[in-house]
């Protein structure tokens, strides 16, 4: 294991996967000098040059479609958005072109693309470049959904991601970049398969499901309630699509308490999907209706005091977690 800061992880996971694949290749807005605006493609261009770390112009509808093309004729891009809220800049391409290729096609095209940059609060980038967008593509068949919660789950999910032969949209939280040093495997073949949650804490009494920097909200959470008896289990998806469903059932079925949690808004997010699906299948196990925590329906604001009033705190998840409890 080293200790390495998040972004320097996802630039290490890359260059091993470029020097193991020279199919592998990075194209985006300032990933080449600069490293990417985080340093997720710091040193890159250095080591393999502009034929494989492509500087973009600011056309983000252009570049993914560019990365379709090269996804199709065998090769296997990795597009950076420099925020994952201009995947609405290129809805057209994503959900018209990259999520339906391989199957209008029979299955005859393989489309190894990765889409991924950072998304949420915490840098004060205000409505159009704070939000959490991941739900938003779960309605759009084709499209595989990855969000880590950890240096080591990034590692692991973007390896998977790029070896993998359909389009996965790879979404990174800005907090998580400024947290510090992160402990992560240094196996150039460490892979995280899609559709396996992964239990963060252990628990018995409420259900907490929690991605990215919500993760570890959720974990501090569970600290604070551990103080007042209660037990919460903190499971991690890692991927929203395809989703590991019964793992969460089975611990739902343990505890008989839901909480789902996430810095989109609350409606229409992935939590109500799976508390949908829970409900569909573990139904009689349950002994209060499942709660959801997530953004208030605003935009975000830059102000970050009026920032926090508008996503979820450590107080709201323990707030919902002893709600649902005495219900």
């Amino acid at each position: 294991m080293s200790e390495m800061l998040f972004t320097a992880a996802i630039a290490r996971t890359i260059a091993e996967e470029m020097r193991r694949d020279p199919s592998v290749f990075v194209m985006g807005e300032d990933v080449g000098v600069i490293g990417g605006i985080y340093g997720a493609s710091k040193g890159l261009l250095e080591e393999f040059g502009r034929e494989r770390i492509r500087q973009t112009p600011i056309s983000e509808a252009g570049f993914v479609g560019a990365g379709l093309g090269a996804a199709c004729t065998g090769m296997r891009p990795i597009v950076e958005l420099m925020y994952m809220d201009f995947t609405f800049v290129a809805m057209d391409q994503i959900l018209n072109q990259v999520a339906k290729t391989r199957y209008v096609f029979g299955g005859k095209a393989k489309i190894p693309l990765v889409i991924r940059g950072q998304q949420g609060v915490g840098g004060g980038n205000a409505a159009t470049h704070s939000q959490s967008v991941e739900s938003l593509f779960l309605n759009i068949p084709g499209l595989k959904i990855a969000v880590p919660s950890t240096a080591a789950d990034a590692v692991g999910l973007l390896r998977t991601a790029i070896r993998d032969d359909n389009p996965v949209l790879f979404f990174e939280h800005k907090k998580l970049y400024k947290g510090g040093k992160w402990e992560v495997p240094d196996d150039p073949e460490y892979m995280i398969p899609f559709g396996k949650a992964d239990i963060k804490r252990q628990g018995t009494d409420v259900t907490v499901v929690a991605t990215q920097f919500y993760v570890g909200e959720a974990l501090k959470a569970a600290e604070e309630l551990a103080k007042e008896g209660i037990s919460v289990e903190v499971v991690d998806p890692r991927t929203l699509y395809p989703l590991d469903i019964d793992t969460i059932c089975e611990s739902v079925k343990k505890t008989g308490h839901l909480v789902t949690v996430h810095e989109a808004c609350a409606v229409g997010g992935w939590g109500s999907e799976i508390e949908s699906q829970v409900m569909d299948r573990v139904f009689r196990y349950m002994d209060a209706a499942p709660i959801r925590v997530g953004a208030k329906q605003c935009p975000l604001p830059f102000n970050p005091n009026l920032e926090k009033a508008v996503v979820p705190q450590i107080p709201d998840i323990v707030a919902a977690c002893k709600r649902v409890l005495s219900k």
